[in-house]
């Protein structure tokens, strides 16, 4: 089994995070993050990456661009037991990423509130965190997936037994991404088929639903 290397944690919901980064530092694995949470681990004194500083491409448009970018998504896709995307990864600096912790914005939450506005919960709609977790979950015979901090300890466990997480756990944490990308998504168009976005108002008959 190949030992995990590298790990990438975005979160909104920050429950359990320290402790299960300081864990994976214990075992050797490299940190990546991104604003708050990169700010939470350092914080609690966990050496983390910038994934501006490992893409070498700033965050920008107000954090709309942060993890979009080839060396992530390259290092999370490419298959590990294939050589031509090894060789591939490896002409263009391209390392891998073997764990992926992400959650999305609240965007139900967000929306709940009855003085939301069209543009607060636009800016509510997760892409990059959609797009890591498709990513690794489609990779899951090579990447490990977590959307609940209620896995952290299942992949302490497995990473402490065997230096990375078996298939089984991989392919049932990628299961909990679609299910999760599919009702995000969902909650997302249900809430915009009530919005006129010319008033910004509910359409009649909408209002509280």
């Amino acid at each position: 089994m190949r030992k995990a290397e590298r790990a990438l944690m975005s979160l909104t919901d920050k429950a359990g995070c320290e402790e299960f980064a300081l864990a994976l530092t214990a075992l050797g694995l490299e940190l990546l993050s991104t604003g708050g949470t990169a700010s939470a681990l350092r914080k609690a004194g966990v050496p983390v990456v910038d994934v501006s500083d490992f893409t070498g491409f700033p965050e920008m448009l107000d954090g709309r661009v942060k993890t979009l970018h080839p060396r992530v998504h390259g290092g999370i896709l490419h298959q590990r037991a294939n050589p031509g995307h090894v060789a591939k990864c490896r002409e263009h600096g391209i390392v891998p990423i073997d764990i992926v912790a992400v959650n999305l914005y609240a965007f139900s939450r967000t929306v709940q509130n009855p003085e939301c506005t069209l543009s607060e919960a636009i800016e509510n709609i997760d892409i990059g965190g959609p797009t890591l977790l498709r990513a690794a979950a489609k990779n899951f015979q090579d990447v490990t997936v977590i959307v609940e901090p209620t896995d952290y300890e299942l992949v302490l466990a497995e990473l402490r037994n065997y230096g990375n997480t078996t298939l089984v756990t991989r392919f049932r944490l990628a299961q909990k991404v679609f299910a999760l990308t599919s009702s995000y998504d969902t909650a997302i168009s249900a809430w915009l088929r009530k919005i006129d976005p010319l008033t910004n108002t509910y359409f009649k008959g909408d209002a509280g639903a």
